[in-house]
């Protein structure tokens, strides 16, 4: 507890001059603000990754002078020893550019045993080596001498100085610490703070979906880091298309150009549900979640690394450290997890929109200025839609 504390205490006094505060200008909207619904199931009471209970978030953003922005994103799967609990997991990979460390523990013996961290490329290091920290410093944790931390990633080079590796030890335990359920903060925040997504400033984004009874009544949620390409649509709407600004459009791109080819960047997707999911149908469902990418128009080019990881916070289904009597544990079988399915393609397509929708305009690096996704048009194309529907 004390260590606890001194990390906690140290990640206070270090980032008081680096981080900003993660609270959301009230002119930007969530997609739902402007009848965005996509699906046919209902939203949790926070629209969050938060609805499925147990499960919290923690964000410090980063932004100082001309070309820091960055940050660090954690998420909880449960309130207890994480480690000596151990959360049945999965992950799925859409296109491996991309830097998941812990992915091949997690895929191997189906558990995570850490905090998920997101953060930029080139600080992954920095977070694996800080959740081994936390871990081994958790009470309970004494005689641990293996901790499988799971970090994951988008290159936010394009707005901030990411060769400066700005993220510290500090930060990933601030971030893990101060992690709460509740509502989540979504566009320029932590892990997503310099993130770009389909020419417009990207960033963090999150939804949930709530099963009806008859389907068991589970919940599904779902944050994204949304830093990847493509040509925009939002419920449907061909926006990008529209607009004529898409990864694969003719025209110049803005100056100075960005370091990264049309498309490329990144998009990592956690999923969380308190479902009895094994690791087997779990990496089903991060799948879907992943498909979900499409609904929004994604290309998942060459360089653009798309990963989802899948965890169920059914206490049931966690395993204790060392454990080693044979387990029945509950699980749903196949032909039951086809609405999950689908709450999960619903809640990744809504966090993409909200990461868009919330975030705002930035200038970063090289003085590059990245615009914020214009509200009008989309208005003005949700109206005729409606229009042409009542008609």
């Amino acid at each position: 507890m004390v260590l606890r504390v001194c990390f906690l205490l140290l990640g206070m006094m270090t980032s008081l001059s680096h981080v900003v505060s993660a609270a959301e200008p009230p002119s930007r909207p969530r997609g739902r603000d402007l009848g965005v619904a996509p699906g046919v199931f209902a939203p949790g009471p926070f629209n969050a990754v938060t609805d499925v209970a147990g499960v919290q978030v923690g964000q410090v953003t980063l932004i100082e002078g001309d070309n820091i922005r960055t940050g660090v994103t954690a998420i909880i799967p449960h309130e207890g020893n994480l480690f000596q609990q151990k959360t049945p997991a999965a992950v799925f990979i859409g296109n491996a550019f991309g830097k998941l460390a812990g992915s091949t523990q997690v895929e191997e013996l189906g558990n995570l045993e850490t905090p998920i961290i997101l953060t930029n490329t080139l600080s992954v290091g920095t977070a694996v080596d800080s959740v081994v920290k936390w871990t081994l410093a958790q009470p309970g944790n004494e005689n641990v001498r293996s901790v499988n931390a799971l970090v994951g990633e988008t290159n936010d080079g394009g707005l901030n100085d990411i060769r400066g590796q700005h993220v510290r030890t500090a930060h990933v335990m601030q971030a893990i610490e101060s992690a709460t359920s509740g509502q989540v903060a979504e566009g320029n925040v932590g892990a997503g703070t310099g993130c770009i997504a389909f020419g417009w400033k990207g960033g963090i984004g999150t939804s949930s979906r709530v099963l009806p009874q008859q389907y068991g009544g589970y919940t599904v949620g779902v944050l994204v880091q949304a830093n990847f390409g493509g040509v925009l649509q939002v419920d449907g709407i061909p926006l990008g298309k529209v607009m004529g600004k898409h990864a694969f459009a003719d025209k110049p791109q803005p100056s100075p150009p960005a370091p990264l080819k049309p498309g490329d960047g990144s998009c990592m997707i956690v999923v969380a549900t308190d479902a009895p999911l094994d690791a087997r149908n779990l990496k089903r469902l991060a799948a879907r979640a992943l498909f979900g990418l499409a609904r929004t128009g994604s290309s998942y080019t060459n360089g653009s690394g798309d990963f989802a990881i899948a965890f169920s916070t059914h206490p049931d289904l966690r395993v204790a450290y060392g454990e080693e009597e044979v387990q029945t544990q509950p699980t749903l079988p196949n032909d039951a997890v086809s609405p999950l399915f689908q709450a999960a393609l619903e809640s990744t397509e809504e966090a993409v929109y909200n990461a868009l929708l919330k975030a705002n305009t930035m200038q970063g690096r090289d003085a590059r200025t990245v615009e914020a996704l214009p509200l009008e048009p989309l208005r003005t194309l949700l109206q005729k839609r409606e229009q042409m529907l009542a008609e």
